[in-house]
This record gives structure tokens, C-alpha cells and sequence, in this order.
């Protein structure tokens, strides 16, 4: 009979379970202490090339897993998980940014990647300016000697202009030549998503996901990503990845490898109905543009021919400047299927209106106000009908 008491009995309680256990799902490993054989362990075991555990911080067998499994969703080698899109964003500017860079940022990005740059890498003395990203010749002649970053967005947020990333990619390359510290390219790839396009095959460093929307697929998690193929630039991530203590919950990590196995057909179900009510939406009273990739005559539609092979869950409307905002806003209100709220890609559809000077400062060409529709998975007749009667409202 064991001396020790009830309590010390539980807490190290012999019993392990066989091993050999195979299940469809991976399994949940939660910690943050490790626990290592021998002192000789504990000195040695490496979190870096996880070769092995020493925190929970830095890794467990389900962090790692996905770690893996999005590196190959994005054609990379090597991944790094974030507690959020916008922390991988800002992942990446921290980690090679320092006082006196300077940061390019397209104009149509993500915008609190934006804000990120404006406040605190501005207090840090990281300068940054807004490029064109429809014009590698604006990227081109805004890269200064100070310049370590660019970042790329593809399509832009909110308006969903398709850049051509081979030519600003080959624009930062060009102007790297003979620096000691070369300019990095970072892709915003959430919209991608690796099934989009190649984010590698067409030349970026750095593939960054919010993994908050496609992988996850069920509007419940928070999560970024940073995935590149180069080891150094890579290590360079990590280990500010270590050094700012981020890390990813084991649940949070389980939801989106569940929903991993389902993101293409997601994505093809979500891209086919948002193409549908794209292409209705741009015949119906008061819509002045619908932007949206796969149509003729949205911004970047050829370069989207020649590069991608899907097109998402977003479009957005631009409407006719005689609309007054107050009659787009009631428009929204009146949705009944579509929901107000940030973020996409998940099971419910969505929308947002936007008041586009507030968020360019290269100009807009419209007048009139914006919204941003994220089709989710319902059935498009239903979305279409909700849509239809909406639209009167834009008029009364």
C-alpha cells in the first residue's frame, strides 16, 4: 500500500495509457510546464526545430500539427501561429522593422494593419507610407534606402482590387539589390487562403493568414498565422514570436484543425454563391460598381485570370452618390438574413457599410457609399431575396 496521501496519489498517479491510439481527429495537448526525464533533458531538448517540448508556449503536439498542416495548406516550409490575424501582422512588422526603417503599405490594406503602423511603429521611429498597389510604378518610386518592408494585399481589403504581385514583388526585389539588409515582401493571404492562388509561386517572402476565417470556417476562434519557406526569415519570426511570450490556446488550435479538412469545399461552395449574387447585384437600381474579382471590369480582373483560380466570399457595392447614407445604412438594417458584423468566411453571411474617405488617403473613385457583403452558407436564393427586398430601401 502506497504511504502517500490521497491527493499526492492523483497528482502522480501512475497509470499511462497504451500507446497506439489512432483517431480521425489529433489529439488536444494542453500544458505550460513540460515536464522532462532527467536534468540532461531539460538543458538540451530544442522547441526551435521541434525536435522537442521545453513550455507550452512554444509548442505542443497539437500546435505543432497545425503548425505543419497550414505550412502545406500554403505551400511553405515552415509556419508560425499568432493569437490573431492582426498579432501575425504585427508579428511580422516587429520583427524586422527597427528606428529609421520605413514600411510600405498598400493603400487599400487591411486597416488596423494600417493603425498598427501609425501608432506604435510610428512612436518606435519606424516610418511608414501608402503605395498604389495597382501601380508597381507608385511602389517603385516610394522605396527609399529606408525601406525593409512591403506589404501586399491580394485583393485589397474591403474593395477587393487584385494586384500583380509578381511585378511589385519583382519592384522590392529590384531595389534590394546590393543592401546588406534586403527588403522583405509580406502578403496579407487571408482571402487566399492557399487555395486562391500559390502565395510562394508568385514570389512573396511571407504568407500571413487570419486564421479566423477560412481555416476556421466557424466564426468561433481567434487566430494568425506567418508561413514562409525561407529558414532565416523564418527564425527571425520565431524568435520574436518567443521573445513577445505569443502563443495559441490548445482548444483554439483544435477548432481550426477540425475545420481544415473542409476548407476547399467551403471555399468553392462560399466563392460559386458569392460569384452568383456578384454578377445579380451589379444589374439592380443604385449599385454605381460591384467589385469583386472574377467580374469583367473590376479592378485587377485580368491579373485575377492570369494568377488565382478561385474567388472567395466577398463583394462589395458601391452605391450611386445621389444615395444619401442614412438610405445605404437603412438598406443594411433591413437585411434579414445577412447580419451586421465584422469578419467572414464563416457559416452566416454578412454585411458592412463603409464611408471610404475615412479609410484612403490616394482617393476613391466614387462618391456614393460602400458595403461589404461576406456570403456565408446559406442557400443563394435565399441571400438574393433577402437582397431584393432590401433594395427599396435605398430609395424611400
Amino acid at each position: 500500500m502506497s504511504r502517500e496521501r490521497l491527493s499526492t496519489q492523483l497528482i502522480h498517479h501512475p497509470y499511462k495509457p497504451p500507446e497506439g491510439f489512432e483517431a480521425v481527429a489529433p489529439g488536444v495537448h494542453k500544458a505550460s510546464t513540460v515536464i522532462f526525464p532527467n536534468v540532461q533533458a531539460l538543458r538540451t531538448y530544442d522547441w526551435k526545430d521541434k525536435s522537442g517540448y521545453t513550455y507550452g508556449l512554444h509548442g505542443t503536439p497539437t500546435t505543432f500539427t497545425l503548425e505543419e498542416r497550414i505550412a502545406t495548406l500554403e505551400g511553405g516550409a515552415h509556419c508560425v501561429l499568432a493569437p490573431s490575424g492582426l498579432a501575425a501582422v504585427a508579428l511580422v512588422d516587429m520583427a524586422f522593422l527597427r528606428t529609421g526603417d520605413e514600411l510600405l503599405i498598400p493603400d487599400n490594406a487591411y486597416g488596423p494593419g494600417k493603425t498598427f503602423a501609425e501608432g506604435e511603429l510610428a512612436a518606435w521611429g519606424i516610418a511608414h507610407r501608402f503605395y498604389d498597389p495597382m501601380d508597381p510604378a507608385d511602389l517603385a518610386a516610394k522605396i527609399s534606402s529606408a525601406t525593409r518592408l512591403v506589404w501586399l494585399e491580394a485583393p485589397g481589403s474591403i474593395t477587393l482590387e487584385f494586384p500583380d504581385i509578381p511585378a511589385l514583388v519583382a519592384v522590392a526585389r529590384r531595389a534590394s539589390e546590393g543592401r546588406e539588409r534586403p527588403i522583405v515582401t509580406a502578403l496579407d493571404n487571408t482571402w487566399g487562403a492557399g487555395i486562391a492562388f500559390a502565395p510562394f509561386a508568385l514570389g512573396v517572402d511571407l504568407s500571413v493568414q487570419a486564421l479566423t476565417k477560412y481555416p476556421s470556417g466557424g466564426a468561433d476562434v481567434l487566430m494568425g498565422s506567418v508561413v514562409t519557406r525561407d529558414e532565416a526569415l523564418h527564425r527571425t519570426v520565431l524568435l520574436c514570436h518567443m521573445r513577445l511570450g505569443l502563443g495559441v490556446a490548445g482548444n483554439d488550435a483544435e477548432l481550426v484543425l477540425r475545420g481544415l479538412p473542409s476548407i476547399e469545399l467551403r471555399y468553392r461552395a462560399q466563392d460559386a454563391a458569392t460569384r452568383e449574387l456578384a454578377h445579380w447585384m451589379q444589374g439592380q437600381p443604385g449599385v454605381a460598381q460591384v467589385f469583386h474579382p472574377a467580374l469583367a471590369g473590376s479592378p485587377g480582373h485580368a491579373t485575377w485570370q492570369r494568377d488565382a483560380q478561385a474567388a472567395g466570399c466577398l463583394f462589395s457595392a458601391a452605391f450611386d452618390a445621389s444615395i444619401p447614407q442614412e438610405r445605404i445604412d437603412a438598406f443594411c438594417d433591413s437585411l434579414r438574413v445577412f447580419k451586421l458584423g465584422w469578419s467572414w468566411a464563416g457559416p452566416i453571411s454578412l454585411c458592412a457599410p463603409y464611408r471610404m474617405s475615412a479609410i484612403r488617403t490616394l482617393g476613391w473613385p466614387h462618391a456614393g457609399g460602400l458595403v461589404r457583403f461576406a456570403i456565408g452558407l446559406e442557400h443563394v436564393e435565399d441571400l438574393r431575396a433577402d437582397l431584393a427586398q432590401a433594395l427599396p430601401r435605398l430609395r424611400s
